[in-house]
C-alpha cells in the first residue's frame, strides 16, 4: 500500500513540474483569458483579449502601460516613474479604449511605486518597477493577471510574441480617437543579433521586431507587456523599455527580460506571489525531457486502479 501512495505523490509532483512553477493561487487564474482566441494579428484589440493590460495615468492622461500580476500589484518599467510619484498615479484596468464609457473599467490609485534599486537611466538596465494598488481588484473576463516567465525560461530568436498598448502608432503620431488598445505580433530577435544594433545590450534585456521594420512598440507603450502563448497559457516575457525610434529597419524594440527578475519580484511582494511559469521556445525543456524520459514508468504507475 505504501508503494501505491508513494507513486501517487510522484505522479502529482511530475504533473506540477510539467505544468509550471509558482504560486498556485495565481497559476490557477493567470494567463488564461477566456475572451482571447488569437490566431493572427490585427490592429485594434477586441475587448477582453488582454485582460492584464493596464493604463497608468496622471491628471487624466495616459503615460505608460503595465500588466496586472495579482489582485494588488502591477508590473511596469522604472523609467515611467522617474518624474511621477505614487500619489499622482491612477491605474485603469479592463479598458478597451481610453475614451468613452466602459462598464468593465476598474480604477485604483497607487499606494507605492517600487523602482528597481539598480535601474540605470543611461543604459536602461534593470528597467522594471512594481506598482501596488490601493485596494484589490476583482478578477473577471476583462480584468485578469498574466503569468510571468520564470527564471529558467528561454525564448529563442524567431519566436512570435505579442505587444499591446495605447502608445503612438508612429514616431510622434498619437493613437487616434477613441484610442482603442492596439496589438501587434513580432518575432523575438536573439540578443546576439540585437547587439549589432544596440552594443550596450545586457542579459537583462531582450529584443523583438522585424528586420524590415514596420511593427513595433512606441512612446506611450512603455511599461506594457510582451507576451507569448505557451501550452495554452499567456506568459509575460518582456516589458516595453526602449528603442531607436519606432519600427525602424534593423532596430527592434528592446524589452526588460522578466525572467531575470523572479527573485526580485518575489522579494517585494510578501503574499499571494505572482504565477511564474517556465517557458522554453526550444523543442525540449527540462520538464518536458523529464516527462519523456519517465513517461513509460509514470503511465503504467499512474493508471493503476
Amino acid at each position: 500500500m505504501m508503494d501505491i501512495y508513494l507513486w501517487k505523490v510522484v505522479c502529482i509532483v511530475c504533473a506540477l513540474l510539467v505544468n509550471a512553477t509558482g504560486a498556485l493561487s495565481q497559476l490557477n487564474v493567470c494567463g488564461k483569458p477566456p475572451l482571447n482566441n488569437k490566431i493572427v494579428g490585427g490592429e485594434d484589440a477586441s475587448p477582453g483579449s488582454w485582460p492584464w493590460q493596464v493604463s497608468i495615468q496622471r491628471n487624466g492622461f495616459h503615460f505608460c502601460g503595465g500588466s496586472l500580476i495579482n489582485e494588488n500589484w502591477v508590473l511596469s518599467a522604472a523609467h515611467c516613474f522617474q518624474s511621477y510619484t505614487a500619489p499622482e498615479i491612477i491605474v485603469y484596468l479592463g479598458m478597451g479604449s481610453l475614451e468613452g464609457t466602459n462598464s468593465n473599467n476598474q480604477q485604483r490609485s497607487a499606494s507605492i511605486v517600487i523602482n528597481h534599486q539598480e535601474y540605470d537611466a543611461t543604459t536602461n538596465n534593470n528597467d522594471i518597477a512594481l506598482v501596488q494598488l490601493s485596494s484589490a481588484v476583482t478578477f473577471n473576463d476583462y480584468v485578469m493577471p498574466v503569468c510571468l516567465a520564470a527564471s529558467s525560461s528561454n525564448f529563442s530568436g524567431g519566436t512570435n510574441v505579442w505587444v499591446t498598448g495605447w502608445g503612438d502608432i508612429a514616431s510622434e503620431v498619437a493613437l487616434s480617437s477613441p484610442q482603442t488598445l492596439q496589438e501587434v505580433q513580432v518575432p523575438i530577435v536573439s540578443n546576439s543579433v540585437c547587439a549589432e544594433s544596440y552594443p550596450d545590450l545586457t542579459d537583462n534585456m531582450m529584443c523583438a521586431g522585424l528586420a524590415q521594420g514596420g511593427k513595433d512598440s512606441c512612446q506611450g507603450d512603455s511599461g506594457g507587456p510582451l507576451v507569448v502563448k505557451d501550452n495554452g497559457v499567456w506568459i509575460q516575457a518582456g516589458i516595453v523599455s526602449f528603442g531607436n525610434g519606432c519600427a525602424l529597419p534593423n532596430f527592434p524594440g528592446v524589452y526588460t527580460r522578466v525572467s531575470q527578475y523572479q527573485d526580485w519580484i518575489n522579494s517585494r511582494i510578501s503574499s499571494n506571489k505572482p504565477g511564474f511559469v517556465t517557458s522554453n521556445s526550444n523543442c525540449c525543456s527540462p520538464n518536458l525531457f523529464c516527462l519523456i524520459l519517465f513517461f513509460p514508468i509514470i503511465y503504467s504507475l499512474c493508471n493503476f486502479q
